[in-house]
């Protein structure tokens, strides 16, 4: 189990770039796991869709069609976070971000969410 908090979310032109924040708190102090983590957006009236996931390591990532070369996925696990560096925004990449722990594109295989923060692309 692992309790996750996302922040970074915010305001920004089209065109231009940010970055989010899931930072990862695992259940026992004793723990050497690290945990595979997926980003997941969700617009009013859209489906929910994994933008990007990792793997515990970081060795492997996988991502969605519709922001492949422009968001990239990493992670820090001597800070316990994972990040998503955003770039080339777009008015459709705006949602509500949230990480969760799983490594799949399927949103369904994802269990211990965060609360989410707001990405708004708009000029």
């Amino acid at each position: 189990q692992v309790q996750l908090v996302e922040s970074g979310g915010g305001l920004v032109q089209p065109g231009g770039s940010l970055t989010l924040s899931c930072t990862t708190t695992r259940s026992s102090r004793w723990s050497l796991e690290t945990f595979a983590i997926g980003w997941i957006r969700q617009a009013p009236g859209k489906e929910r869709e994994v933008v990007a996931c990792i793997s515990d390591s970081g060795g492997d990532t996988a991502y969605a069609d519709s922001v492949t070369g422009r968001f990239i996925i990493s992670r820090d696990n001597a800070k316990n976070t994972v990040f998503l560096r955003m770039n080339n925004l777009k008015p459709e990449d705006s949602a509500v971000y949230r990480c969760a722990s799983g490594y799949s594109l399927h949103p369904s295989a994802y269990d211990d969410w965060g609360q989410g923060v707001q990405v708004t692309v708009s000029s």
